[in-house]
Parts: C-alpha cells; sequence; structure tokens
C-alpha cells in the first residue's frame, strides 16, 4: 500500500512552486536543499510523472504539478483551519464557521452584519474568505465553508439559498457629465461614454458584456483598477463613468462630489442569498449565523 503524501512534503512542494527556486525554498523553510529535492523526487516517484521542470525563470510546475499546486494549498488550508478551530475549543471557543463570500458581499454590509452576530455570541468565531461567486459555491459543495454568501444569480443548484441583503447599482459621473442631470440612466446610454471599471466585477461584469452585445455593441472600459477608492478618484478626474452598488460607494462618491443615478435596468437590483447544505446537516455554529443574516433583510438604498 502506498503511503500518502504527508503535508510537511506538501508544504515543500508548495514553496518550491512559490519562490521558483528548490534552494529559496530550502532557505525559506530553514533545510537543505538536498532534502527538499529528495520529498519531491519521492513523490514523483510514487505518482509516477515529472512535477517540475526548469524554465527559463527557474522550477515550473508541469500539468501534474499544477494539480498537486492547487490540491496542496486546499489540503494546507484546510488543516491550518482545523488547528485554528481546535485551538479555539482550548481557548473557551465553541464553535467556529468559514463563511465564503463574494468581494460585492464583503464590500458591503457583511462584515458588520457577522460582527453583530460575534458580539452576540463571544464564543463562536467565524472566519471571512473573499472568493469569486463560483468558488463561492465550489467550496460550499465541497465542504471547505459551512455558509457561503454570492449573488443569486450564480448557479448555486443543489444548495440550500436563503435571502439576505441586496444592493441597486448607480451610475456614478461628476456634477459636469451629460448625465449628471437625467433622474435614472439606461444602460444602453452609458455605452457612448468611456467607463472604469473595479477589475474582477465577475457576474456583474459579464452580464454588462452581454447586455451591451444584445445592443450590438461592446463594453469596453478606458481603464480597469483593483480599489473603488481608485475607481472613484478617476470617476471625479473627468476620465469615465462608473457603475457601482450604491450601498459600497454612496459614502465616498459623496465626499468627492459625485453624482449617482440609479441604473434604469430589471439587473441594476441585485439579490445575495446565503448558500449552504441541507441546513440539518449543519454545526450549531453555523445554523445560528445563517439564520442571523436571513434575519438581516434588504437594506434601504443610501445614498441614490
Amino acid at each position: 500500500m502506498r503511503h500518502p503524501i504527508d503535508p510537511v512534503t506538501l508544504r515543500l512542494f508548495v514553496a518550491v512552486c512559490e519562490t521558483g527556486s528548490i534552494a529559496r525554498a530550502a532557505g525559506r523553510e530553514a533545510l537543505v536543499a538536498s532534502a527538499v529535492s529528495k520529498r519531491i523526487g519521492a513523490i514523483e516517484d510514487r505518482l509516477g510523472t515529472p512535477l517540475l521542470v526548469r524554465g527559463r525563470r527557474g522550477v515550473e510546475p508541469t500539468p501534474a504539478g499544477d494539480a498537486l499546486l492547487r490540491q496542496a494549498r486546499e489540503v494546507l488550508g484546510a488543516l491550518e483551519r482545523l488547528e485554528a478551530e481546535l485551538d479555539g475549543f482550548a481557548g473557551g471557543v465553541q464553535g467556529s464557521v468559514r463563511v465564503a463570500a463574494s468581494v460585492s458581499a464583503l464590500a458591503e454590509d457583511l462584515p458588520d452584519d457577522v460582527a453583530a452576530f460575534l458580539a452576540a455570541h463571544p464564543a463562536l468565531r467565524v472566519s471571512l474568505d473573499e472568493r469569486p461567486s463560483q468558488d463561492v459555491v465550489r467550496d460550499v459543495r465541497a465542504g471547505s465553508a459551512e455558509l457561503g454568501v454570492a449573488w443569486d444569480a450564480v448557479d448555486a443548484q443543489g444548495l440550500a439559498a436563503v435571502p439576505y441583503r441586496r444592493d441597486h447599482l448607480q451610475v456614478i459621473v461628476p456634477p459636469t457629465h451629460p448625465l449628471a442631470g437625467r433622474a435614472r440612466v439606461a444602460f444602453v446610454d452609458t455605452l457612448g461614454h468611456p467607463s472604469v471599471a473595479l477589475a474582477g466585477a465577475g457576474l456583474v461584469g459579464r452580464l454588462m458584456q452581454r447586455e451591451a452585445a444584445l445592443h450590438g455593441r461592446t463594453l469596453s472600459h478606458r481603464m480597469q483598477v483593483s480599489s473603488l477608492d481608485a475607481c472613484l478618484r478617476i470617476v471625479a478626474a473627468g476620465m469615465g463613468l462608473a457603475i457601482l452598488p450604491a450601498e459600497s460607494a454612496a459614502v465616498q462618491a459623496r465626499a468627492r462630489h459625485l453624482v449617482m443615478r440609479p441604473l434604469d435596468e430589471p439587473w441594476a437590483e441585485r439579490r445575495f442569498v446565503v448558500l449552504s447544505r441541507e441546513p440539518a446537516t449543519l454545526p450549531g455554529a453555523a445554523r445560528r449565523l445563517r439564520e442571523h443574516l436571513g434575519r438581516c433583510g434588504p437594506p434601504p438604498v443610501r445614498g441614490a
């Protein structure tokens, strides 16, 4: 019978892939290079396929190595969460819940809602992991997260869903912009103006691409940025409009004297859901958090 791959070897393999060098990985892990090389060679012998090749910039994973790297990170992450949960029991924590959440959910009310839950249940621990919506569903299905929070447009077939909050997409422009004088703005009317977008817009970005195509247009942003602050700075500089949720953008938009107008489309109101496997199978802490989030309900539109 073949022995399973141990966590130490997985950690060393991840280190080699991340540093691009057996020598650098050995230094990071306080080992000699020959020990690292021997462990990786043993995995290759066990699997019967090479995991690393020497590339132009050092050592790189083969396709089999890429697969192992992906799984190794998940296994090591699961072990870290296990240790943290058990340490929590030793320190008096009576349960923990991992929540995988979309970028939008984390940018809006979810952190505050979880904080309120923890204030009422100080013996519990909750970890929030930012994930793309599709990965939220995958994590819940795989059991690596007890709960997931994502837009209800994601394909979550087979999972239980509880309605959570809503947000409302707004067109954000400087006061001098041609669209600033309108009460509401149709999406098609934004296509004739330069725009700026947040990188990793996910489902919303794909939806807008599709809507543009339906109008025979191509959605082409002047630039993409990684933060809300940078996005609104660019809008304030007159370099493009942005389409963002009022719930996350209103405070900063008002501070920059920007104009927010409701996006006049049926899909401009996004509904979020709390996803889980069969509720009866959830640990008690996860069930209580699920119920708490379900009671939060849709918030009013702020700053619209």
